[in-house]
């Protein structure tokens, strides 16, 4: 690789970056390019060169911050590893990536119909590969083979686990209630959830 192509790409992370903290701080709304090519120690041209659009950038910062989430799956694979420690060690990577951009995900939930082109790949890695990883492995667990209950399953553990993970922040300074750590919540709900397996 040569220095134009490695200052290249380091400057197109800095823009990624700055993209992201700026959305997870102000929102989507506030985010300029203006603001990006300041906070990245870049120029608006150079940010444009790189992007094209402000959308354009937008969608690969997302994109970027939604594929950290692909990488949690993996670790479903692992046949070595007993399923429900492979389970217990997916929902606790996946809260991992929740908790650096807590505030990010919960915009990009509240977004809803403002489909981002990085959303809709993320769903559809979710449908074609994520949910049927996270099925196999429930299946292992509880034998279950309704694909109807194992998607209700899916959905049970994800926010049973994800919404404390998103909420912790405004629980602890609102109310001041400890949400407890994420090892503590996932072996409760699997104490309970799977108590006969």
């Amino acid at each position: 690789m040569s220095q134009v192509d490695k200052n290249s790409g380091e400057t197109k992370a800095k823009i990624l970056q700055a993209t992201l903290d700026l959305i997870k701080s102000e929102g989507f709304e506030s985010v300029t390019v203006r603001k990006i090519a300041a906070d990245s120690g870049t120029n608006v041209a150079l940010v444009n060169y790189y992007f094209g659009s402000k959308d354009r950038l937008i969608n690969e910062a997302l994109s970027l911050f939604l594929s950290s989430f692909q990488g949690t799956f993996d670790v479903l694979d692992d046949r070595a590893t007993a399923p429900k420690q492979r389970l217990k060690q997916f929902l606790t990577s996946y809260v991992e990536v929740i908790q650096q951009y807590p505030e990010l995900v919960s915009r990009i939930f509240a977004l809803g119909g403002a489909v981002f082109t990085s959303q809709y790949e993320y769903g559809q890695f979710l449908r074609n590969i994520g949910f049927t990883k996270v099925q196999t492995i429930l299946q292992e667990i509880t034998g279950e083979e309704n694909v109807e209950v194992l998607m209700m399953m899916i959905m049970q553990l994800f926010g049973a686990v994800f919404l404390p993970a998103l909420l912790r922040s405004i629980l602890a300074t609102g109310s001041g209630i400890e949400v407890g750590s994420i090892d503590k919540q996932i072996d409760l709900l699997f104490a309970r959830y799977f108590h006969e397996m």
